[in-house]
């Protein structure tokens, strides 16, 4: 008796399997605006990788202006695909990352009708869309050796062509024909320049965008003012005599202690109401002249020099001065200070004695008309009273803009800052 022949397997109609996958949103991460001066910036570093999951409002990155550090959060939650790497610089507006939301492929669910057979035909899988696609540093690398992406194998997530992979790819040599072709002789033009191999001992690191921005301004001040500097000296004792006297009472009622910052500060805020031409700046045409004194302390941070600005020093007390200093200088060594924080100064004040200086000419910030620069304070035989003695005592510095300020000026804010911090009293007798 003959077997009938099995029946074939059936395959299950598409119909019945329905993708339970979610639609995949992504959301674009773009750079925003940080300030009205503010064009580009440069992504110092990424606190996640490419591929981690993140939250919503959770920092992915810290971007530096050449004014400010800024953190970067979230804006949904999801699979971070990094566009561009740290180092890069980026203008307003343009894309840092993507967040896939919803990302991942769920397993088809068969609907009313049992699997016949096991091999249930997988869905395709979706291209990713970083494969076989450069990251910014590996593009500009694979330019200069004339190579295409399409040739290097990407070792990065999702197949993404990496700056290592850049670096150790090769161009592959060119086919061998079958005739003999004439021996070429060797040129010098293939031999490579020097800048593509630097001197041992020799390293090259990136300007960030805020030693590019001091560089610009500086050498700005320089060629666009007539800057001038006129110099004076500072007998510190009525100072340091007071502050021996009252600087543990001060900081048990005040929780901050007596610097000498707050006295320089308080002299030059009346000396800048004294002597208004100071405390102005030239706008094309015009002089503005400010009717507050708003004072920037230049701060030494990692990154470089910055100048926050504490505002209305005219009407601060001693107290409420060293308090804000310490704030305004805390924040900038933590990379925190905003645009604003740093913007609309009248006038500063540098202090380089805490390094060690003597003497120095310092650079006006502009578009400010003048600069106090603070030394160490050194003791030096001077003549008091037709006597000579012993004193502690600083050499003060002012530069500023000859085309607005003065010599007559100049010297004179000079002298009544000196009259002032000799003579601590005339700041309680407004005098």
């Amino acid at each position: 008796v003959a077997t009938p022949p099995p029946s074939p397997v059936a395959t299950p109609a598409p119909a019945p399997v329905v993708a339970a996958a979610v639609t995949t949103k992504v959301v674009e991460m773009k750079v925003p605006t940080v300030g009205e001066s503010v064009t580009e910036v440069t992504i110092a570093n990424w606190n996640k990788k490419d591929g981690d999951m993140v939250q919503l409002d959770e920092v992915l990155c810290e971007l530096e202006s050449d004014k400010a550090t800024f953190e970067l959060p979230a804006e949904a939650a999801g699979t971070l695909r990094i566009v561009a790497e740290a180092g890069s610089t980026l203008p307003i507006g343009a894309t840092i990352c993507r967040i896939e939301v919803g990302s991942g492929i769920s397993q088809p669910v068969a609907v009313s009708q049992p699997v016949v057979t096991e091999t249930v035909a997988q869905p395709a899988t979706t291209a990713n869309y970083a494969s076989g696609h450069p990251s910014p540093a590996a593009a500009k690398i694979l330019a200069e050796k004339g190579m295409d992406a399409s040739a290097v194998v990407g070792t990065g997530v999702g197949g993404r062509v990496t700056k290592e992979d850049a670096e150790k790819a090769q161009p592959s040599a060119k086919p061998a024909t079958s005739a003999p072709q004439p021996v070429a002789t060797p040129t010098p033009a293939a031999t490579p320049t020097p800048a593509s191999s630097p001197k041992a001992g020799q390293r090259r690191v990136k300007m960030t965008s805020l030693r590019k921005t001091i560089a610009r301004r500086l050498v700005a001040v320089k060629n666009e003012t007539a800057m001038l500097t006129t110099f004076n000296e500072v007998d510190m004792k009525p100072i340091m005599d007071l502050r021996a006297k009252y600087k543990d009472k001060f900081k048990d009622k005040h929780g901050v202690g007596l610097g000498f910052m707050s006295f320089f500060t308080k002299a030059c805020a009346v000396a800048l109401l004294d002597f208004p031409v100071v405390n102005a700046y030239i706008d094309g045409d015009e002089i503005v002249y400010n009717d507050s004194a708003d004072i920037a302390i230049a701060v030494s941070t990692e990154r470089g020099l910055v100048v926050p600005v504490v505002r209305n020093t005219e009407q601060l007390s001693f107290s409420q001065i060293e308090k804000e200093i310490i704030r305004l200088a805390g924040l900038a060594r933590e990379n925190k200070l905003t645009i604003d924080q740093m913007t609309g100064g009248t006038f500063t004040i540098t202090n380089g004695g805490i390094f060690g200086s003597m003497l120095s000419t310092p650079i006006i910030n502009a578009p400010q008309s003048a600069i106090l620069g603070m030394h160490n304070i050194v003791e030096r035989p001077v003549v008091v009273n037709g006597e000579i003695v012993i004193r502690p005592i600083m050499y003060v510095a002012l530069s500023y803009d000859h085309r607005i300020i003065d010599g007559k000026d100049s010297v004179s804010f000079l002298v009544r800052v000196k009259q002032i911090l000799e003579d601590p009293t005339r700041l309680l007798l407004e005098v």
